[in-house]
């Protein structure tokens, strides 16, 4: 029994003394998630202990639990990947970034709580996280369509893959709507992808067209005179982005298509993207003409 206890103690001892000297702290960007949308943490390891720490080089180095509140078991569909040895020297902060939600099952409206655990090998201790609460919350419908996925080039005589967007609307913290596009299979039992598109505003009817690409084309308005316009290719990836300005001299933005097929926004005032601005340079900076 004097053995067990010493060996007890011991462990206790390692313990507290890398919480004291070492800490991990989860961080989330936001607080509230819909089902299936990206859960991306940053972990942030400080390390006060005097000496450099060796880390990343064993397998779960750092791992991650992931509890429902109300008791829900939350399934674990895989470890999260290791992410390569790295060390972390004394008075310094190591970040790593990862997506949790690849690797646990929170389709489930509710509350939940993440810990990050760190196991330093070099101490035979380990320092977890305090718990890190986050919601996932559902979204409203808004509106849906089922599409071909585009062929490869010299693909031919083959049945296009089925998926569909869909828009959602979700009060984010009870004081913000924010628009978001899923894209899913045609029966929505396999999501490839969710993300927010922006905020929009209680009155506001988003425009949706698809192009002859499959892209998706939604135009929505996001303040009292500000429209957002986004194009989303079938891979669920923002190829384009644009913010149009209604003014009371001009035609509200709406989605149409021009004389070549192509869905275009007209109406409204284009914002000048920084890249697009001509550069300005003084006249004493411009060079002078050679003389002969």
């Amino acid at each position: 029994m004097k053995i067990s206890l010493s060996v007890l103690g011991l462990a206790l001892l390692a313990f507290f003394s890398a919480s004291a000297q070492v800490s991990v702290e989860v961080i989330l960007d936001q607080n509230q998630f819909l089902p299936n949308e990206s859960v991306p943490a940053e972990v942030r390891i400080t390390n006060l202990s005097g000496q450099t720490l060796h880390l990343g080089a064993d397998p779960g180095w750092l791992t991650f639990d992931v509890e429902s509140e109300d008791g829900f078991i939350v399934v674990k569909n895989a470890d999260v990947p290791d992410m390569g040895a790295f060390d972390v020297a004394s008075s310094q902060v190591a970040v790593k970034r990862v997506d949790l939600q690849p690797y646990f099952d929170m389709t489930r409206r509710g509350r939940y709580q993440v810990v990050a655990t760190l196991r330093i090998k070099d101490w035979g201790a380990e320092v977890s996280s305090p718990e890190k609460d986050f919601d996932v919350i559902n979204g409203t419908k808004l509106w849906s369509q089922d599409f071909g996925l585009p062929m490869p080039p010299g693909v031919t005589n083959q049945a296009p893959e089925v998926r569909e967007y869909t828009l959602e609307e979700a009060n984010y913290l009870s004081s913000e709507l924010r628009l978001y596009v899923q894209v899913s299979d045609e029966t929505e039992s396999h999501v490839f992808k969710v993300f927010s598109i922006g905020g929009l505003v209680s009155f506001s009817h988003p425009e949706t067209q698809l192009d002859r690409y499959s892209d998706l084309h939604v135009l929505w308005q996001d303040g009292a005179s500000t429209f957002a316009y986004v194009v989303v290719s079938p891979d669920g990836s923002i190829v384009h982005r644009e913010v149009y300005d209604y003014l009371p001299v001009v035609a509200r933005p709406r989605l149409s298509v021009d004389a070549n097929g192509d869905i275009v926004v007209v109406g409204g005032v284009r914002r000048v993207k920084p890249g697009e601005l001509p550069d300005v340079i003084a006249p004493d900076q411009l060079a002078a003409p050679s003389g002969h």
